[in-house]
Parts: C-alpha cells; sequence; structure tokens
C-alpha cells in the first residue's frame, strides 16, 4: 500500500511540473548581432561600388545606414570615391554623407579624391565640410600625394581651397619637396612647382635630412625646377 501511494506522490508531481512548464512564457528568440547588416545597407555598399546611383538612392530610401562600413573599413561614400564614381558619390553625399569619415588605412573620400585626382568629387567634398588640415596615414594632407604625382589641376583647386602648402608629413616633406623627390623633373613638375610657389610654398623649409629644395632638384639634375626655386 505504501509503495502504491508514493507511486501516486510521484505521478502527481509530475502532471504538476509539466503543468508548470506548459504555463511558463516561451524563451524570446535570440537577438540579432548588433553588427549584422541590414539588406539595405549591403545593396548600398553594393551599389556603391559598381556606381550605380539609382540603386544607391533606392537602399537609402530602403532605410540603409549611409556611415556603415564594408571591406576595409570604407563608408560608401569611400567605395565610391576610390572607384571615381561621381554620380553615386554626389547622391552619397546630398543625403549626407560624411566626406571625412576614414576608412581603415585613413583614407576619407576628400583626401582619396585628392590624392588621385578625382576632381569632380573632390569639389563636391569641399562644398560639404572636408577637413582641409585632416591627414592621411603618412601625414600628409591631400596637396602632398596630388603633388608628387603631378595633379596639375587638383593641387590648383586644392590650393585654392586653402590647403596649406607648407605642410610636413611623417618624411619630413612637404607638397614641394614630393614634387621634386618623388617627381621626374618632366614640364608637368615644373608646372606643379610654379603653382606650388605661387601658392605659398616656403623654399626655406628644409627636408629630414636639412636639405633644402634648390639643392635636391640641382642633384636631380632638374634644372628648369632648381632656376624656378632659385628665384
Amino acid at each position: 500500500m505504501r509503495t502504491a501511494r508514493m507511486l501516486l506522490w510521484g505521478a502527481l508531481a509530475t502532471v504538476v511540473a509539466l503543468g508548470l512548464s506548459a504555463c511558463a512564457p516561451a524563451s524570446a528568440p535570440p537577438a540579432p548581432e548588433e553588427s549584422a547588416v541590414s539588406d539595405a545597407t549591403r545593396d548600398l555598399l553594393a551599389a556603391a561600388t559598381d556606381g550605380d546611383a539609382d540603386a544607391v538612392r533606392a537602399a537609402l530610401d530602403a532605410g540603409a545606414d549611409l556611415e556603415a562600413r564594408g571591406e576595409g573599413g570604407m563608408t560608401a561614400l569611400v567605395a565610391a570615391t576610390k572607384a571615381n564614381h561621381v554620380g553615386a558619390a554626389r547622391t552619397l553625399i546630398d543625403a549626407g554623407a560624411d566626406v571625412n569619415a576614414k576608412d581603415d588605412i585613413q583614407d576619407s573620400a576628400y583626401l582619396y579624391a585628392g590624392a588621385r585626382g578625382h576632381d569632380e568629387i573632390l569639389r563636391l567634398t569641399l562644398d560639404h565640410g572636408a577637413d582641409l588640415a585632416s591627414t592621411n596615414r603618412y601625414g600628409g594632407t591631400a596637396l602632398i600625394p596630388a603633388s608628387e604625382r603631378g595633379l596639375l589641376s587638383t593641387i590648383r583647386i586644392l590650393l585654392d581651397a586653402g590647403v596649406d602648402p607648407n605642410h610636413v608629413n611623417n618624411l619630413h616633406w612637404t607638397a614641394l619637396h614630393e614634387a621634386i623627390v618623388l617627381g621626374d623633373g618632366s614640364q608637368t613638375y615644373v608646372e606643379v612647382v610654379r603653382a606650388l610657389l605661387a601658392g605659398g610654398a616656403d623654399v626655406t623649409i628644409r627636408d629630414g635630412d636639412g636639405v633644402l629644395p634648390h639643392d635636391l632638384a640641382t642633384a636631380r639634375g632638374y634644372d628648369a625646377i632648381a632656376a624656378l626655386l632659385a628665384g
């Protein structure tokens, strides 16, 4: 009799436990990962990379995150700028994209457009709050790599905007030093040096080894540039 009573109580306890379990609220589904990117944002990054301005606009209309980061920490605007997709970049900037937001290697849309001579996008960034004092991973302003590459029209845009022609980067070079040391002394670089001088470049600033721009040009046989620097 005692064994039967114990079995009965055990069965009742099981029933009660099952009933309580059934009444308990269902556990909430796990929250999505905070880093998960919405479909619209993925579409935005892809459209910016491809240069599809209509798809960029559609993704923005669908609620895409304008400042989300893709490969290499690039925002949609940086991706569009690196591919020189002017229409996509304009759409993003008009929507409020940050022209100074940098990727993992410290390139912003403004800095990259200046360094690569993407003049249409560069003008857009300047019209929308580009930080003229911002620097790349080498500590250089946009003017310095533009001068290195002989991008004369870009140099003029940057100087007209007010970029400091005498900023010294981590290599202890100004734009003038880079135009001489990394240029080829051709007529293009003669005009680059002329533009830098007209924009206020200081010929008395020495490089990290204490060498003047004039002496750098002379040592390389860049006589036309040396003549400009001699005044």
